[in-house]
């Protein structure tokens, strides 16, 4: 078996310590943070950690997210909304070490290239990237980017101000929100919206909001259950700084129903609905489309 190129050897290493962080994180991590984590487990050469000229990009960096390009398309990772999730495949895969994940990652997207029949797209191969391919600015890089400004957006506001962010995302999807809460105590609900203005009609959603640096914890999750009381009752929790282990499992485990919104998820919505909303709803968090070619099947 012939060496791998340079970059292959700098990929196969920070690729795979990427699928081990993403283990022991519970699958899943937001995408601009795994790089951190990458770059203090692995041993990286002065050559790994220059910059391209025009980009400015790291190049280890752009070597991760070009060649778990070829992971995605093998099974191994899904990336949505400025998250990465780690398959069973590509947990089972950690196992065939740093060569033989990217090998096998490359075989199968490969598999997947000639399925669609492309001419012209191709996987990474052992010659690894040219520069002219690698200084540029890769679509993950972008929606890092995008999802990292609008985090900021968010984290910025007030408790009442992301709280008036919740109510015009749940008026995008269609809801009426008789009530959001005004400052003081509000009884455990911070909205309630309907599928009609009067509230006749089911789902009846009680909705729970709290922006704050600490993940929400099971007795916050109980507390919104505690509320749920009628039959057509729904509860939504949003929670920038996601949920502990423990009320993820209550919340589904619950005999009522409980939907979970984390930030990246919040964002997701965001931008799903965000064509729907009003105009005075949309400048609590304005939006500019960005297009690019799309990829043919």
């Amino acid at each position: 078996m012939s060496e791998p190129s340079p970059t292959r050897r700098v990929a196969a290493k920070v690729v795979h310590a990427a699928f081990e962080i993403l283990r022991e994180n519970g699958g899943q991590m937001r995408s601009r943070d795994v790089p951190r984590l990458v770059e203090k487990r692995v041993e990286l050469d002065g050559w790994a950690k220059e910059r391209y000229e025009t980009s400015g990009n790291v190049r280890w960096q752009t070597f991760l997210h070009w060649f778990t390009v070829d992971c995605v398309k093998a099974g191994f990772l899904v990336k949505k909304s400025g998250t990465w999730y780690l398959t069973p495949e590509g947990e089972e895969a950690i196992a065939l070490g740093p060569r033989g994940l990217l090998d096998e990652a490359t075989r199968l997207y490969r598999e997947w290239d000639a399925e669609r029949k492309s001419t012209e797209a191709g996987a990474i191969d052992e010659a690894g990237i040219g520069e002219e391919d690698a200084d540029v600015v890769t679509m993950d890089q972008i929606e890092e980017l995008a999802n990292a400004s609008l985090e900021k957006h968010i984290a910025a506001k007030n408790a009442y101000e992301f709280q008036d962010l919740a109510a015009a995302l749940l008026r995008g999807m269609g809801y009426f929100t008789p009530f959001v809460s005004p400052k003081g105590k509000d009884g455990g609900v911070d909205v309630i919206a309907y599928r009609d203005p009067l509230g006749t009609v089911s789902p009846r959603i009680k909705v729970q909001v709290k922006h704050r640096k600490d993940p929400s914890t099971v007795q916050d999750i109980r507390q919104l259950m505690g509320i749920l009381q009628k039959d057509g009752d729904v509860g939504i929790f949003i929670s920038t700084s996601g949920f502990s282990k423990d009320a993820s499992a209550a919340a589904r485990g619950s005999h009522v129903h409980v939907e979970l919104i984390d930030m990246a998820r919040l964002i997701e919505l965001w931008q799903e609905y965000y064509p729907k909303m009003d105009d005075e709803d949309k400048a609590l968090m304005p939006l500019v489309p960005v297009y690019f070619l799309a990829e043919t099947e």
